[in-house]
């Protein structure tokens, strides 16, 4: 836990928020929280469990009877209930329901990013086992590449021309350099200022290079960064490179049994440092002070006072905005996907500018194993999943469904919609997350927690002050 000076400092950001005496209702629980989170989506769940070891008093809420949310994972016959209601899974061919945990919102972990970094500082990870996943491919001339991950791999590969290759190796060699902090490692270029479309230029890069750097490395999903400041792209790729040597064969981790099990983790952190969870439970009406400030919540006649609120999209539609849809495809297949025989789980990458006709954000394909106890032995889940730029959602997957091969069992397909809270959503103490987007890694989502939790106090998370115990 952290020291009685630290906690005194965060007890203090607290100071601007008023208290306001309890209805008389009856108490929800203890009655007396300094924070309701509402929904075990994982943004909520990381909130709640770093709020907690921090000190404070958490009430976690959500109206579902399971954990997860959104990032939930579900078993074959959950799967047909939520995605083909009326239908049942054919179990002989499929093989037993209980074996599947197939995640609705697919993404792998970057082993050097910032889930990684929380879930070591607040040692989660004694609440789960990791299995490292087998590669990273990116689509190029219409078939998948190997990601190199050695100098013999980056030589060989189909991806550049030797001449590229050098072009490519100079700049590769220049990131490596670079210290985000000390701008006289920049040498003649000014990363704050120039765009990433000029660093390009400036090594005299290809536009196929440009591609995979900044969605295969950089993990892109569209092409807006390179109009932005070449300086936070060079970290991502510096991220990406971390993450790799950490390991050495891929930059991904994944959680035995689905990510369902991530939010779980982050919940018995909570308990742990005292959070109370309540599944199956409502929020009927929200109670505020005569300063228009949240100062509790009422369910089932029962009555929390707060002093600020986490939740996910769903709970607040009034202070959310529609920002775009993503379509999942969720398939079972038989063998692993043509060209990537050797490996047991991986991410292909489609550029957008890799389809015909193009498209403006990139296609991705998550395969996963018997290997990450997410299927029966002998089966492979994938996971398809982009932007909607269309009014045929499904034809817009269906480049990285092709990818699959003829191994495709059954398929499953949902559009969900895409919320961000309004700018002025927090004015009143309520902090509302994002909605998870179609890309495969949780750097997005892990954004999203520290922009929330700056929010909230006003200064940015130090992960390295989280720590936790087994007791309080």
């Amino acid at each position: 836990m952290n020291s009685a000076a630290e906690t005194k400092s965060l007890e203090t950001d607290f100071s601007s928020i008023s208290m306001e005496e309890k209805p008389t209702s009856k108490p929800l629980a203890d009655g007396n929280y300094d924070v309701v989170v509402l929904g075990t989506g994982l943004t909520e769940c990381i909130l709640s469990g770093i709020l907690s070891v921090s000190g404070y008093k958490v009430l976690h809420m959500d109206r579902n009877s399971y954990y997860g949310g959104a990032c939930a994972s579900l078993n074959l016959k959950q799967l047909y209930e939520k995605l083909k209601s009326g239908s049942e899974p054919d179990t002989s061919k499929l093989g037993p329901s209980r074996d599947y945990n197939v995640d609705l919102i697919p993404k792998f972990i970057l082993s050097s990013g910032n889930l990684v970094r929380i879930l070591a500082a607040t040692q989660v990870t004694k609440y789960l086992e990791f299995k490292l996943v087998d590669g990273s491919f990116v689509v190029h001339g219409g078939k998948p590449h190997k990601v190199p991950v050695t100098p013999r791999e980056a030589m060989t590969s189909g991806l550049m021309s030797l001449l590229e290759k050098n072009r490519c190796r100079q700049f590769f060699g220049y990131v490596q350099d670079v210290n985000p902090e000390d701008p006289k490692t920049f040498g003649s270029l000014d990363l704050k200022n120039n765009n990433m479309r000029q660093v390009f230029e400036y090594f005299g890069l290809k536009q196929d290079t440009v591609d995979f750097i900044g969605h295969a490395l950089a993990l892109y999903k569209d092409d807006a960064y390179l109009e932005l400041p070449a300086l936070r792209t060079i970290e991502k790729i510096q991220l990406y490179a971390n993450s790799l040597a950490r390991y050495g064969r891929s930059p991904y981790i994944y959680p035995l049994y689905g990510l369902g099990e991530l939010p779980q983790a982050f919940a018995r952190l909570s308990a742990v440092h005292g959070g109370t969870y309540m599944l199956n439970r409502g929020v009927d009406k929200v109670d505020y002070n005569p300063e228009n400030k949240v100062c509790g919540v009422y369910s089932g006649g029962e009555y929390a006072s707060c002093r600020f609120i986490v939740a996910d999209p769903s709970y607040f539609p009034e202070k959310t905005r529609h920002v775009g849809k993503v379509i999942r495809c969720y398939c079972i297949l038989k063998e692993a996907p043509p060209h990537t025989k050797d490996s047991t789980s991986c991410q292909i990458i489609i550029p957008h500018r890799q389809v015909s006709p193009p498209r403006r954000s990139d296609i991705y394909v998550l395969v996963l194993s018997y290997n990450h106890r997410v299927c029966p032995e002998g089966f492979y889940i994938a996971l398809v999943s982009t932007s909607v730029e269309t009014n045929q959602p499904e034809d817009e997957v269906t480049p990285g469904i092709q990818l699959l091969g003829n191994s495709v069992l059954e398929k499953f397909y949902s559009v969900d919609d895409l919320y961000e809270p309004v700018e002025y959503a927090h004015q009143d103490n309520i902090f509302i997350s994002r909605s998870y987007d179609a890309t495969t890694h949780f750097e997005s989502t892990m954004d999203d927690v520290f922009e929330i939790y700056e929010k909230i106090f006003s200064k940015p998370l130090d992960v390295s002050h989280l720590s936790s115990t087994e007791s309080n």
